[in-house]
């Protein structure tokens, strides 16, 4: 049921995401982000499906499939000032922030799999993990990001903390998977990375955290905040 429940919400976001694509950037790149996410979804699924990330004792690990992958979109993403300086005027910046609130859904599912014993408590909401405050809060900044600049200067603080609290999971997620970087050891290891379709968090919606984080940024720095701040 788990499952079929994440499926579904998976299928939810990602074509939320493409439908906010072809709503303010156009219907060409939507369709591109539409069979990029269609592709990934299949590798993904494929890897997890047939145990290839749940192999420990592959040189390199199993799971560096997906991890490799996912850490070079992040850098080619937030390295490239063009991509950024392309997308982040496209969209409102209340858009990129609301859409943050999906990271609810990340976080009820996540304390599910503790309870299935598929992760550790550390990465739920009741361990290290407060990714939750930064869904929940998602749609007050939003709000507050329209209401002049020290909305926006609140907006620019809350996304910082929210990169870090996407790097602290994140970290904690690598330290207790099964494997050579195993140096957490919790009362269960982290197995989600490595079963399908939940390692769909690391390979889809963390990414797109930060490429909202990233995007909503960019969006704040063009309009003067960073100027702002040093007055």
């Amino acid at each position: 049921m788990t499952a079929t429940l994440f499926i579904g919400f998976v299928t939810v976001v990602a074509a939320a995401v493409v439908l906010l694509v072809a709503r303010y950037v156009n219907r060409r790149a939507a369709t591109g982000v539409l069979a990029a996410l269609c592709l990934w979804f299949i590798y993904a699924g494929l890897l997890g499906c047939f145990g290839v990330l749940r192999n420990t004792t592959m040189r390199p690990p199993g799971i560096t499939f997906v991890v490799v992958p996912v850490f070079l979109f992040l850098i080619v993403f937030i390295v490239r000032a063009s991509v950024g300086a392309r997308l982040a005027p496209a969209f409102p910046l209340w858009v990129l922030l609301g859409t943050q609130c999906v990271r609810i859904g990340v976080e009820l599912f996540l304390h599910q799999l503790w309870i299935q014993g598929l992760v550790p408590r550390m990465l739920t909401f009741e361990g290290a993990n407060v990714d939750i405050y930064i869904g929940a809060s998602a749609p007050l900044i939003a709000w507050l990001s329209l209401r002049g600049q020290w909305g926006l200067r609140i907006a620019l603080v809350w996304n910082l903390l929210g990169l870090l609290a996407l790097a602290n999971v994140v970290t904690r997620s690598v330290l207790t998977a099964p494997g050579p970087f195993n140096l957490i050891h919790a009362e269960v290891p982290n197995l989600m990375m490595g079963t399908f379709p939940f390692l769909l968090i690391p390979a889809f919606f963390v990414p797109l955290a930060v490429a909202l984080h990233v995007l909503a940024i960019r969006t704040i720095s063009s309009r003067g905040i960073s100027r702002i701040a040093k007055n």
